[in-house]
């Protein structure tokens, strides 16, 4: 927990838990794409460094699936006894550079491309799989007691490889429609137990998992969560119920929560607060992939416009219900901004486009020299989720492929 708020600058020291940050600004975990092997590469390593270079407190590698079975694609990176050593060498140059290293934990449940090898892939409820459909797989299976203990053992052992590669935080994510937040909404979860029906029936299982990796790493890593506050979506989780979320994960003992918000299915623009690329995502579509981006493009809403801290609103009746350190995501571009979510009564400014359009965004900032980013919320930068290449700003590409073909330990 935080023990200092003194201070209300957004380049003051915040404390997590066991972890000490050089200020409060956090690198948002967003999926990189730079494991095009299931392995991080140099690029990876890279793109972490030169954020950590450029300023921030802590960055977050994004996306560990807990397991083989956790993944949403075939080039996504899962917690082995193989993939620490590279882990490894991103968490030692970005200790270099004086900062934090976080990794986020996840399983996509039935948010995956990827057919198991037996059964169907496992959620909160039986049924239709929406996203599975674009690939082939049309059901899903509800998750039995025994596959939650077991799915929550995987998330407590991602952890503590987590701690043997040299990270400082764990992040569990719980938002934008993976297995978590499968349970934690109520577009996904139907249940009829325990696990299902009030917000505090469908918080029972993510609340678990946090026990667990607690119970593992909390006396030695700072324990987060990434929660939806909003699914953006007529019947998901509104702030009220994220409310409700919050509390009982502030009891169960997380250090800190990242509120954001938007599903993968139902509102994926909203996790951007601006149009998603649709013409990019119609050039790269294949297959059964061109309905999905057919029914984004009837989705979406048509006067959708970037504004600064979209998810300020929603954040503020979050904030009210819990006093554990909160950090809010979404739509930080300029130091009034940044300034404004700790004058709120927010103790962390997380970001991510900002930072890959310019990973020295934090620095420039201090110094003067940029009182905003030159970010324009084109989400083209989404689209490296599916190149080898990786997440790159289109406005100054100027990556250098190779790297993503070499391993991180190489």
């Amino acid at each position: 927990m935080l023990v200092s708020t003194t201070h209300t600058s957004p380049f003051s020291p915040l404390r997590l838990g066991p972890v000490t940050l050089r200020n409060r600004f956090i690198k948002a975990g967003a999926n990189e794409g730079m494991t095009p092997d299931g392995m991080p590469t140099k690029a990876l390593v890279k793109h972490h460094r030169d954020v950590a270079a450029g300023g921030v407190a802590m960055t977050t590698v994004a996306y560990g699936a807990v397991s083989p079975q956790g993944r949403t694609f075939l080039h996504q990176f899962y917690l082995s006894r193989e993939v620490v050593r590279h882990l490894r060498v991103l968490t030692d140059a970005v200790h270099a550079e004086g900062a934090a290293a976080c990794l986020q934990i996840t399983h996509g449940g039935s948010f995956t491309a990827l057919r198991p090898s037996s059964g169907r892939p496992q959620s909160a409820s039986s049924g239709f799989n929406a996203f599975g459909f674009l690939h082939g797989i049309l059901l899903q299976q509800a998750m039995s007691e025994t596959d939650m203990y077991r799915v929550a053992g995987e998330f407590a052992q991602a952890a503590v490889l987590a701690r043997e590669a040299g990270f400082d935080a764990v992040e569990i994510h719980m938002g934008h429609g993976y297995l978590l937040n499968q349970f934690l909404s109520p577009l996904t979860n139907r249940r009829v137990d325990s696990y299902g029906g009030s917000t505090e029936g469908r918080s029972r299982f993510p609340a678990m998992v946090l026990r667990r990796v607690k119970e593992a790493v909390g006396a030695h890593l700072a324990v987060g969560c990434k929660l939806n506050q909003t699914d953006a979506a007529r019947g998901g989780i509104d702030a009220k119920q994220a409310s409700v979320t919050a509390k009982i994960l502030q009891d169960n003992g997380a250090d800190i929560l990242t509120l954001s918000g938007g599903h993968n299915i139902f509102s994926p623009w909203a996790l951007f607060g601006s149009p998603m690329p649709l013409a990019d995502m119609r050039a790269q579509a294949r297959g059964l992939g061109r309905i999905g981006v057919w029914a984004l493009t009837m989705q979406q809403p048509k006067a959708l416009a970037f504004r600064e801290l979209y998810f300020l609103e929603h954040a503020r009746q979050v904030r009210r219900a819990v006093s554990m350190p909160l950090a809010l995501v979404g739509g930080v571009k300029s130091l009034a901004a940044a300034q404004r979510v700790i004058d709120e009564g927010f103790e962390g400014v997380a970001l991510a486009r900002a930072l890959i359009h310019n990973p020295a965004f934090v620095n420039d900032l201090q110094d003067a020299r940029v009182i905003s980013s030159g970010c324009t919320s084109c989400n083209r930068c989404v689209m490296g989720i599916y190149d080898p290449s990786g997440v790159r700003c289109v406005l100054n590409d100027d990556n250098d492929p190779g790297l993503s073909k070499r391993l991180a330990a190489d």
